[in-house]
């Protein structure tokens, strides 16, 4: 660990007191940067150009938790939120639901209070991945989440089930690797992927995070094949190698990142509101902001959301 790469971030690029912060998404053709708060409901978009007082705030009367755009369609962007896929106006601000994650019976049961969208990625044939888990507003979370999938025909399937708090979805660039994270279980997962069917398989450990609080929250693939993975707990992003191996880590003035997003060459990264206040007092200070990082390399692509049916 002595030779690997520190970045320090001292203070917030954006100071902000969101309750978890999460899912920071690059809309580059207006050099746009979006996030959320899941737990405060609010969706947030702040334009690059103009910099960090250029924030406008939306208020929902759900969670949004992953957000991704769609081919075709720039007034719009598809998101994962409380109760199911759904499309949401740019402009207006409104939603829509275009597939709801549970069916009759467990609607019946209240898994619609129950659970919510957490976070999610859309793989290079359109098809959007979201993973679902206990609302922690209603239950503590368990491993009763669903890693969803919706494809382009509208189609969604269940991917994998019992999941607790799912996180960081991503491929490899041979598209021959799928990365994907429970946290509780401190893992960063790799399967074996079928970009052709969307199936996985041969499940192994990629990287695991050692600190006692921490645990691998969302990242984001660079263009170079290294995972930049949140782990929320340690104050710290750090580089993964291809192999596994931390290369490099960016130090943050807060115990909770949330997930990194890139835009060019710098990495903003969100963050949620500190869960042991009077344990890690300092964490609080600048707990729910958003920071930035040059980090001298760009961004795999981004894939976006590929629909057949009706959208606005």
């Amino acid at each position: 660990m002595s030779d690997i790469k520190v970045y320090t971030v001292d203070e917030p690029w954006l100071k902000i007191d969101c309750g978890l912060g999460e899912a920071p998404y690059w809309e580059q053709k207006t050099n746009t940067l979006r996030f959320v708060d899941i737990i405060k409901q609010n969706v947030f978009t702040v334009d690059l150009n103009k910099g960090p007082e250029s924030l406008k705030t939306t208020h929902l009367d759900i969670s949004i938790g992953t957000t991704g755009d769609i081919e075709g369609n720039d007034t719009h962007f598809v998101f994962g939120g409380k109760h199911g896929y759904g499309v949401y106006n740019r402009a207006t601000g409104a939603y829509r639901y275009i597939q709801k994650y549970w069916n009759e019976q467990e609607v019946a049961a209240g898994k619609e209070k129950l659970m919510r969208g957490n976070d999610g990625a859309i793989d290079t044939q359109g098809r959007y991945w979201v993973g679902t888990m206990n609302d922690p507003l209603v239950k503590a979370p368990e491993a009763e989440g669903t890693l969803f999938r919706l494809d382009p025909d509208g189609k969604l399937q269940r991917m994998l089930e019992g999941v607790a708090i799912p996180n960081g979805i991503s491929w490899t660039t041979d598209n021959k690797t799928m990365y994907f994270a429970d946290s509780p279980t401190k893992t960063v997962w790799a399967y074996d992927f079928d970009a052709a069917t969307g199936g996985f398989s041969n499940k192994r450990p990629f990287f695991r995070v050692s600190e006692e609080h921490g645990v691998p929250d969302g990242h984001a693939l660079d263009a170079e094949g290294y995972m930049w993975c949140a782990m929320h707990g340690t104050g710290k992003v750090v580089r993964v190698s291809p192999r596994g191996d931390v290369v490099a880590e960016i130090r943050v003035p807060t115990r909770c990142p949330t997930c990194p997003a890139f835009a060019g060459e710098d990495l903003y990264i969100t963050s949620a509101e500190e869960e042991m206040p009077d344990q890690f007092p300092e964490s609080t200070r600048l707990h729910g902001s958003v920071f930035k990082v040059h980090v001298g390399v760009r961004g795999a692509p981004l894939n976006k959301f590929k629909y057949s049916g009706e959208l606005p």
